[in-house]
């Protein structure tokens, strides 16, 4: 019983030849791996100094570019708020001026209706323009800022393509290539816009505003006369 309890322990013998494949495959795999460290994109960029300034101004610009366009972005936001701020005191307005009206032309017998009924409508004529003219301020500042927000993505997409092909090709990139501007790129797509539907859908809420204040124009003489 103690014998088979002893354990066993059988040697194989490997052979000098066995050994040496084993290293020389060893050594083979080693060099392909630095090899191909060697001959990587990146690393022939960090050999080259003129690629690695280059990779290191366009990276640098990119996030320049990122910056400009998350602050054009909060500006854009900050003007869609006041707008429709704008747009809901000027709701607001009409509403407390007609139940006014309305209120008065209760009390108010017909002469009223034939000899001052031109003052509230020219009060809402008057105060309707100014919000208009606001609200068409701030469109005109947001259609200007997208237009630039645009450019500047445009700009950083091409910049972003040339950092990736830059990184793709290494030491063998064109240090002479440039990036495309927004301008450049845009000429090379085929767009057909028709500039008064344009500028209607980007206008559209002054349409809205005027069109409303047309309205309350005649209801002062309708809701003191007729009511």
């Amino acid at each position: 019983m103690a014998e088979m309890k002893d354990a066993h322990v059988v040697e194989i013998p490997v052979d000098e030849e066995h050994q040496q494949k084993l290293l020389c495959s060893s050594s083979t795999t080693m060099d392909m791996v630095s090899s191909a460290i060697q001959h990587h994109p990146l690393m022939e960029i960090s050999q080259s100094p003129g690629h690695l300034l280059l990779l290191k101004l366009w990276q640098r610009e990119e996030d320049l570019f990122g910056r400009r366009i998350a602050r054009k972005e909060t500006r854009m936001d900050s003007i869609k708020r006041e707008i429709f701020q704008l747009c809901c005191f000027f709701l607001l307005f009409h509403g407390f001026f007609l139940t006014l009206l309305f209120t008065s032309s209760v009390r108010s017998d017909v002469h009223v209706c034939k000899k001052k009924w031109w003052i509230p409508s020219l009060l809402s004529v008057s105060t309707s323009l100014v919000f208009v003219f606001l609200v068409q301020i701030k469109l005109f500042r947001f259609w200007k800022v997208w237009t630039q927000l645009q450019r500047e993505k445009n700009d950083n997409r091409a910049l972003s393509r040339c950092i990736q092909e830059l990184r793709m090709k290494g030491s063998s990139f064109d240090l002479s290539k440039e990036p495309l501007s927004g301008k450049r790129m845009k000429s090379s797509s085929v767009e057909i816009k028709w500039k008064p539907l344009t500028w209607c859908s980007q206008y559209l809420i002054t349409i809205c505003l005027v069109c409303f204040a047309g309205l309350v124009f005649p209801a002062s003489k309708l809701i003191l006369c007729w009511l």
